[in-house]
């Protein structure tokens, strides 16, 4: 009998962790992004992004219409290389749920945006990953971005 418990408990231990790890492999993606958003490093950003990466943000404008931006990554890119010393860009991710089946990937993270530790905005980030061979990549990412709603 305890020889039965004991396979079972390493059969199900095995397979929480296989399924886990891509999941964590999906989240240390995301990490890294941000990781060089924060500290101004775009070659480290593009490391995990796909050539051609669809950036989007979706939110209301202030009489209430919904507005879908896309943006080239190369705007994004710019901006992060381009932004002043004296300025700080504080993206903090308040959770991840993540979603992997096979070689593609979901990861939406709920944010709350500091500018020079000052509260600007929050929302939630959504993530697709591709996993191109033997790392993830983000092949789009879609944001969105509100001011009155955020609980704080």
């Amino acid at each position: 009998m305890t020889r039965a418990i004991f396979y079972l408990a390493l059969l199900i231990t095995s397979a929480i962790f296989g399924q886990t790890s891509q999941e964590f492999e999906v989240k240390a993606a995301v990490d890294t992004f941000f990781e060089g958003f924060h500290k101004g490093d775009t070659t480290l950003m593009k490391s995990v992004m796909m050539d051609k990466v669809l950036l989007q943000t979706a939110y209301k404008s202030k009489e209430g219409k919904a507005i879908l931006v896309t943006d080239e990554p190369e705007k994004l890119i710019n901006a992060i290389a381009n932004r002043p010393d004296d300025q700080k860009w504080d993206e903090r991710l308040l959770d991840y749920s993540i979603q992997v089946d096979g070689n593609m990937a979901n990861a939406w993270t709920p944010y709350e945006f500091w500018f020079n530790d000052t509260f600007s905005h929050c929302g939630v980030n959504s993530f697709q990953l591709f996993k191109d061979g033997e790392q993830w990549k983000i092949i789009y990412l879609i944001d969105t971005r509100r001011r009155s709603t955020c609980e704080k």
